[in-house]
């Protein structure tokens, strides 16, 4: 089969303009298993559409050679609209600028009415019960509505993502090592990308907050496995996480290459590609949970100088970098700032000017931290 490359139209945001999303094909239009692959949701993170870049003539030639049973969508660039939020000659790509908030939240939570829709309608046959939810998905999402453009772009990605089984979104940290986001149900299947990938963490949270796009995916089915026990729906039938691709200067083709036929290799084990797999590497990470982070704050302003790289070890009480007041004397205007548990530093801000309550580093800790409630991701 040739790939087919789409144009999905996106409302015109003025008189005079209009944007599309670009969206590759390969395989079977409709068939099974069909796969999802985004980058650059949030548009200023671009690491993930160098991977595309390198992966998509490897799906080309899978295609060609009838290796793809079902269907791989790729959308490089999933966000039209903050790529063209330059803002003096700097890329403003994470919140929308018409107001509208992050670009990687307020995804529709379908879990309420996807539980009232399928209501007395699952059986006793898990095929037939996968087929009538994504149906009943795709049917929920064409009914709902969207008027501003943040909120159609979302809603168009999540329309096209619903109901696949696989979807993988690819970010980018400030400053970080590669690092998965997925839900405690799915380890099994995202442990097998982190070796391959080599990830520093994998981090796993039921609900992080505020529905970004992976989670969006994957909570309505979670949320129908909850209540109806007695039911047979596979935690797998749709199998969804973000994947941070380090940070944001960590544009190089080389580590790109590397990080597409991992994926790429992933993606054979999981049955979306024909042939044999390569073995999956020994794991470079353990699963952890996401409110096991220990986020390292400001307690006011000043020059955040981290001394700790992102993917090292770290124990509770070391100085991960310091935060400096350039107007007082180097003795008395340096503060050490510290990490709050032991385990890995996965993430930090770059060196900047940090204001009070900036999260400048992240490390990943074994254990659930009591305190950590709400919006375990934060909005930075």
């Amino acid at each position: 089969m040739a790939r087919i490359v789409e144009r999905v139209s996106l409302p015109s945001p003025s008189p005079g303009t209009a944007r599309h999303l670009v969206v590759h094909r390969f395989g079977r239009q409709g068939a099974r298993p069909r796969v999802w692959l985004q980058a650059a949701l949030h548009a200023d993170e671009l690491p993930g559409p160098l991977v595309l870049h390198h992966l998509m003539p490897k799906l080309a030639e899978a295609d060609r050679n009838d290796q793809i049973p079902g269907e791989i969508m790729v959308a490089p660039l999933a966000n039209p609209v903050g790529l063209s939020q330059v803002v003096g000659s700097v890329l403003q790509g994470r919140y929308a600028l018409d107001g509208s908030g992050n670009f990687n939240r307020g995804f529709v939570d379908l879990r309420e009415p996807l539980d009232e829709a399928m209501a007395g309608k699952l059986g006793a046959d898990a095929a037939t019960n996968v087929a009538a939810i994504r149906t009943t998905i795709e049917n929920l999402l064409a009914e709902h509505k969207a008027d501003d453009e943040s909120a159609i772009l979302k809603l168009t990605l999540q329309r096209l993502a619903a109901t696949a089984d696989i979807a993988l979104d690819l970010h980018c940290d400030d400053q970080a090592a590669l690092h998965i986001y997925c839900g405690p149900r799915q380890v099994d299947a995202f442990a097998d990308l982190a070796a391959r990938l080599g990830a520093a963490a994998l981090l796993t949270a039921e609900d992080s907050g505020d529905t970004p796009f992976d989670e969006a995916l994957t909570r309505p089915w979670w949320r129908l496995i909850e209540h109806n026990p007695d039911k047979p729906i596979p935690a797998d039938a749709m199998l969804s996480c973000t994947v941070e691709l380090r940070g944001r200067a960590d544009i190089d083709d080389a580590m790109a290459k590397r990080d597409a036929a991992a994926i790429f290799d992933w993606l054979q084990a999981q049955g979306a590609i024909a042939g044999k797999a390569p073995p999956t590497p020994p794991p470079t990470c353990q699963a952890t949970p996401l409110d096991g982070v220990g986020p390292v704050r400001t307690p006011h302003a000043g020059l955040w100088v981290p001394c700790v790289e992102p993917g090292s070890a770290v124990t509770a009480g070391q100085i991960v970098g310091y935060l400096i007041d350039p107007m007082l004397p180097a003795d008395t205007g340096r503060l050490a700032l510290k990490a709050p548990v032991t385990g890995m530093m996965f993430a930090r801000m770059r060196p900047d000017l940090a204001k009070p309550g900036d999260r400048v580093a992240k490390i990943a800790s074994p254990t659930s931290i009591p305190e950590r409630r709400g919006k375990l991701l934060g909005d930075r």
